[in-house]
């Protein structure tokens, strides 16, 4: 019964592509970030229908007329010359047929994005795209939330299985990071019920990245709550609910819970803590000798035998530091990007829109960086999708303030009283 239902939606989606290629920019978000398929039980679990309904995005993207040409940012430029640089690391790499496969796999994820700059081309697409990506992780994270409060937070919450998000740390930030999307949609919604839904949600969506166990979400988490609480125009309110809402959970974890976190002050004492320094150490040391190259994709077998457990040590020892440079100048310069735009439009009526999509997607990233700094997920499509968002937001607010400054000064010239 899944199978079939997955396969009624994936016709849909195939469907609504055809008819309006940029909704197969949210239907691929979708099948990225739900992973419906991934709930099957029988045939359509060996089906590759992502890459079915990619092959008809690709297909509507190219005979499309209502779209735009790529926009002229550097971002856009330092993405292709990251992915032409992990061509050559990959020529160099230690294990070829691995890094071979590596890089494919990779190139598969960056390649719709291609599609998501040139269909996406108002901000409304732009909106139903942020919706739809927060949307699609934060109905698996409600599933993990209440299976959570319901088992007394005993069991750990996972991501769908086969999946990029399957392992619990992943998804315990992956659900972090969806939830500044979803209160875009809650302070741009007009409808009551969906702005209160998703204010209750929020909090299942806590519980269910606490009950990942993972401690790198536990300080993603602080680190979320205390951006929140500092956008928000309630302070004094918000800052009250959140302690109240850390007395009352406290009661329901269960002591191994706090044992695992305890580990953060004592990680001298702890395993897998002592490990990942060492695999870290380890990789900055080889990369010293092999600036230019790194091992190449999956090069922790040569170096260190175990996972890099960070998304930034695996960039630079995998690529070199020239690769690190690019990929980390794509999130910082995101960062920058969406703290420096809102003063640009701050003065601007109509243009509240940009302050709360800029504040909330920096959050998204900002998560992503804290997250990561102890996951090995540099190549994770969520942040490219955060980076090309950003690239959107600013191309629509400067499009749109240029729009009412010549409106305005049209206006003036107009008048019977201009000069």
């Amino acid at each position: 019964m899944r199978d079939i239902v997955v396969l009624i939606f994936l016709i849909c989606c195939i469907g609504a592509a055809i008819k309006k290629p940029w909704w197969g920019v949210l239907s691929l978000a979708v099948f990225s970030y739900l992973n419906p398929h991934a709930y099957a039980w029988g045939f359509v679990r060996t089906l590759p229908v992502y890459y079915i309904l990619f092959l008809v995005v690709a297909f509507r993207t190219f005979t499309a007329k209502d779209k735009q040409p790529i926009p002229k940012e550097w971002r856009i430029i330092f993405f292709v010359l990251l992915w032409i640089y992990f061509l050559f690391t990959t020529t160099q790499a230690y294990f070829p047929d691995v890094a071979w496969q590596r890089f494919w796999f990779v190139t598969k994820i960056y390649i719709p994005f291609f599609f998501t700059l040139v269909l996406i081309n108002t901000r409304e697409k732009l909106y139903y795209l942020i919706v739809t990506i927060g949307l699609s992780i934060g109905i698996v994270a409600l599933k993990g939330g209440i299976f959570a409060i319901l088992s007394g937070f005993g069991h750990r919450v996972y991501g769908p299985p086969a999946t990029q998000f399957e392992e619990n740390n992943a998804f315990a930030v992956a659900m972090l990071i969806s939830i500044p999307l979803l209160l875009i949609w809650q302070k741009e919604s007009l409808n009551t019920w969906i702005k209160k839904g998703v204010l209750f949600a929020i909090p299942i969506i806590y519980a269910a990245s606490l009950s990942s166990w993972s401690r790198g979400a536990l300080i993603t988490m602080t680190m979320l709550t205390l951006m929140l609480i500092w956008h928000s125009k309630r302070k004094f309110l918000a800052i009250p609910m959140v302690l109240i809402g850390a007395f009352f959970i406290k009661d329901y974890l269960p002591q191994e819970w706090f044992g695992r976190m305890q580990t953060l002050e004592t990680y001298e004492e702890d395993g897998s803590a002592m490990g990942r320094l060492e695999a870290w150490r380890d990789g900055w040391n080889h990369t010293l000798e092999h600036p230019f190259t790194g091992t190449g994709f999956e090069g922790w077998m040569h170096v260190t035998m175990r996972d890099w457990h960070s998304s930034y040590v695996e960039m630079f020892s995998e690529h070199g530091f020239i690769a690190f440079a690019l990929w980390l100048s794509l999130i910082l310069g995101s960062v920058i990007s969406l703290t420096l735009l809102p003063r640009k439009t701050r003065n601007i009526e109509g243009m509240e829109w940009v302050t709360n999509y800029c504040f909330m997607v920096r959050a998204s990233i900002i998560c992503y960086m804290v997250g990561t700094a102890f996951l090995g997920l540099s190549y994770w499509d969520l942040i490219y999708h955060l980076v090309f968002i950003s690239v959107l937001i600013k191309k629509f607010a400067l499009e749109e303030m240029e729009t009412k400054e010549s409106s305005s000064k049209r206006q003036r010239n107009l008048s019977p009283f201009a000069i």
